[in-house]
Formats: C-alpha cells, structure tokens, sequence
C-alpha cells in the first residue's frame, strides 16, 4: 500500500491546517489576555496585582499538557475552541511577563502625561507600541512554543498534524513507511518554525541597522 496517496496526503493536509488554526487563535488571544494581565500587574492596586502573580505562577508552574486534559474533561464543545480555551489560559500567562518585561524596558519618565493623555491614551499610543516593537522576537519564539506543542491535542483526539499522521500510520506495512510519515511530519514543523525563526532574525537584523 502507498502511505503517500493522494487520501492520506489530503487527510494530513487537513491536521496541518487546523494545527495552524487552533495555533493562530490561541497566540490571538492569549496575546490580548496576556496584556491585559501584564498592565494589571504592573499598573493595578496590589489586591489586582497579586490575583494576576498568583494566575500567571499557577500556569507557568504546571504543564500545559494538565491544562488541556482539564479543560477536555470540564467544557463541551468543538475541538477547535476546547483547544484554544486550553492554550489560550496555559500561553496567556507566558506572554503577560513577556508584555511586562517589555513594559518595563519603556522609561516610565516619558512625557505623555504633560500633553494631556490620560492613561489608558497614554498606554495606546505611546507605551504599548513601544512595548511591542521591543517584545516582537519573544513573542515569534512564543508562537514557535505554542505550534510545537500544539501536539499534545492528539491525546484528546483533536484531529491536528500529529494525530492525522498517526492515524495514517495505522496503516503503514513496513518500518520505511513509518519514518517516511514520521519524516513529513518532521518536516512539516521544521520548515513552519524555521520561517518564523528566519523572520525574527530579519526583523532583529532590521532594529540594529535602523
């Protein structure tokens, strides 16, 4: 038997694209949630503050692989959105202390407030693009992160990259089949994170000759 017939390729091709789907949404969200938390923390009374440490410490300290299995077992719905609520909440917490770290690299002394911006015109239009120029690499490797580890979903059965291979590899008659499905895949999330990869350094190279 072919492993590589034009069924099976389709039906990879199918994992590959909602891999990149549940990806995509949750590095969305986990980007605005992430912020949100970030400024809570470093803006917000201490009670505030110290609900977001306590969030951010409780996902940063336990594997995102507990979270997803949570998540399946407690909330009904489509696998795409099961997905993303579980890495959304797991990412969320990672890309906050990135904001913050960029948050706290803006000198707080700058002079937005002597023009008549309050804060929250303050954070849109001064503070928080200058945060993002400066967080853009942390955030592509964070990306990478949630892609690569977007295959855990094949443990709850959602039909991403690595679970559509392994469904085809049921199939597979010899050892040679196996690593050349094996190899795709490698493949596949090699080239996906080296592209990301590649733009950071363009990007890092751009901000040093600018």
């Amino acid at each position: 038997m072919e492993i590589f017939n034009a069924t099976n390729l389709l039906y990879i091709w199918g994992g590959f694209v909602k891999t990149i789907e549940i990806s995509a949404l949750s590095i969305f969200f986990s980007l605005i949630f992430g912020t949100v938390l970030a400024l809570i923390k470093s803006y917000a009374p201490r009670p505030f503050r110290i609900m977001v440490s306590a969030y951010i410490e409780l996902f940063r300290c336990t594997p995102n692989l507990l979270w997803i299995l949570f998540i399946y077992f407690t909330v009904q719905g489509l696998d795409i959105v099961i997905s993303t609520i579980a890495f959304t909440l797991f990412t969320s917490a990672v890309m906050a202390e990135i904001v913050r770290g960029g948050l706290n690299s803006i000198p707080r002394g700058q002079a937005a407030q002597s023009q008549g911006f309050g804060f929250f015109a303050t954070m849109r239009y001064i503070i928080l693009p200058q945060t993002f120029k400066t967080i853009i690499p942390a955030l592509f490797s964070q990306c990478t992160t949630v892609i690569k580890d977007s295959s855990y979903l094949s443990g709850i059965n959602v039909a991403e990259l690595m679970y559509t291979a392994n469904v085809v590899m049921a199939h597979a008659i010899d050892l040679s089949q196996v690593l050349m499905l094996y190899g795709l895949v490698f493949a596949i999330y090699l080239v996906l994170n080296f592209g990301i990869s590649l733009l950071v350094r363009a990007y890092q190279r751009r901000m040093v000759a600018a």
